[in-house]
């Protein structure tokens, strides 16, 4: 119970790092959906989701390499010296082909060549503060990550207030941008605080000695790959919708369902604080004797706290949805909300259950499952939409993130068996919808009735769990 006491302890630390800066930067939303009109909000959207695949291909699963690596690899120096080299060079190549061929890849993505230069610089400067972040993950200093995490999202929040808004807005910081569109500051707010922060993490490129090692950049690379492909197709899997559907249903039928996908941010804010505590713990404990069985004691307390999150927002979805999203024409897409939460509940389950392939150096496993997944997005995506609109995006993800869930834990049992509690996740997943859902599609979002089901399943909680519970509590 120490280590997990531990592990809980560096998650919080690295999850408020994470969740809190984001949360900051989700209040956002209220500003744009009152600022922006449904199909300005679209045009963000879709910035985002290229800036995504950008992100993923630049970055080309180096990040989870340099865990694997730094964690297991006596000469750590070496290690972070040659990632450090490879992701410098390599932003610097792509950032030449990104601009020489600026007009054909504007054009093929659909970005407005006014907004494309923002989108490389971004991206460019996301890519090299990867391996400084990272470094302050793997070697445990919270403190310094989160600092830096606060002061970015506090620049982007300061300027979006100055840019954007109409009763605290700065006139004269406006003048200095020529802007047409107002949905652009929002990009240059993101640039500026991104070559902030790219400022404050220089000196952890001068830490690593300029020693470059094949040897290690391959293992990197064999290892990074397939990961690179499976970002790629979670993308897909996370951004299709809403590049698809400003082409079939229009740009206003995206701007409402993007604002309102961004209403499930708790379970995603959930997973990211998670993955980020996790990531290095996994990684750093799996030598232990005891590991497996603290992996398994992790996935049930993370489904519980799961299950919470889901039937906490959509209980209290209309004492919630007001704070973010006033403007009426956003909230046609509100009924996604149930149905992408318990998605992302899915995804969350499965990034837990996906250590088994990255321990046992299988991340081709990881390629296939989120491949999978991708192809059902697609194909999904492609034949439902026309025929129901945005709610077919919300099924598509849904469908995607539970079957890439069942599969993984099904080739974790054979390559990396953990004796998970299958019969408690089960029961809490499967608890925690039925009372989210009935609560939300067949009493019209009653609180009341949401309040007692929401108090029945920590009652359940509890008495399941009330031993265990006892000794953690004596422990702490």
């Amino acid at each position: 119970m120490g280590v997990l006491k531990t592990f809980f302890k560096d998650t919080v630390i690295y999850g408020l790092a994470i969740v809190l800066p984001r949360l900051i930067n989700f209040l956002l939303v209220r500003l744009h959906t009152d600022v922006l009109p449904n199909e300005r909000y679209s045009e963000n959207t879709e910035f985002y989701v290229v800036a995504a695949f950008f992100n993923v291909i630049l970055t080309y699963g180096m990040e989870t390499s340099f865990f694997r690596f730094f964690s297991k690899n006596k000469e750590k120096k070496d290690v972070l010296s040659t990632a450090m080299i490879t992701i410098v060079v390599s932003t610097f190549i792509f950032g030449i082909l990104l601009f020489l061929f600026r007009v054909p890849i504007s054009e093929v993505l659909r970005i407005n060549t006014d907004f494309y230069s923002l989108l490389v610089g971004i991206t460019l400067i996301d890519t090299l503060i990867v391996i400084p972040f990272a470094y302050l993950r793997v070697t445990g200093r919270p403190i310094k990550f989160a600092s830096i995490k606060l002061i970015n999202v506090f620049i982007i929040v300061l300027l979006n207030v100055l840019l954007l808004s109409k009763t605290y807005g700065s006139e004269g910081l406006r003048s200095l941008f020529s802007v047409e569109n107002n949905v652009e500051y929002i990009f240059i707010a993101n640039l500026i605080a991104s070559a902030v922060v790219l400022t404050l993490v220089l000196p952890y490129f001068f830490k690593a000695k300029l020693n470059f090692e094949p040897k290690i950049l391959k293992q990197l690379l064999n290892y990074g790959w397939p990961i690179m492909v499976a970002g790629l197709a979670f993308v897909i899997n996370e951004n299709l919708d809403k590049w698809l559907l400003p082409q079939i249903e229009g740009e206003f039928i995206n701007g409402a369902y993007s604002a309102c996908y961004k209403l499930a941010v708790f379970m995603t804010l959930f997973i990211q604080a998670f993955r980020m505590g996790a990531e290095p713990f996994f990684f750093n404990h799996s030598d232990k004797e005891n590991a497996t069985q603290v992996y398994a004691t992790v996935l049930k307390y993370f489904t519980i706290v799961g299950a919470l999150g889901l039937m906490i927002v959509v209980v209290y979805i209309d004492v919630l949805r007001p704070i973010f999203i006033k403007k009426e024409s956003y909230l046609l897409a509100l009924d996604i909300v149930p149905i992408v939460l318990l998605a992302n509940l899915c995804l969350g389950i499965y990034h837990n259950l996906s250590i088994w392939y990255k321990l046992t150096d299988r991340t081709r496993f990881g390629m296939y499952i989120s491949l999978i997944g991708a192809a059902i997005t697609i194909g999904f995506n492609i034949i439902f939409i026309p025929k129901i609109g945005f709610m077919a995006c919300a099924y598509a993800t849904l469908i995607a993130y539970g079957l890439m869930m069942l599969i993984s834990y099904i080739l974790g049992r054979k390559y990396y068996p953990v004796p998970y509690d299958v019969s408690r996740i089960a029961i809490y997943l499967i608890i925690s919808t039925l009372f989210s859902f009935i609560t939300y599609y067949l009493f019209d979002r009653n609180i009341l009735l949401g309040t007692v089901f929401l108090l029945l399943f920590i009652a359940l909680v509890v008495f399941l769990e009330r031993k265990e519970l006892k000794l953690i509590l004596k422990k702490t």
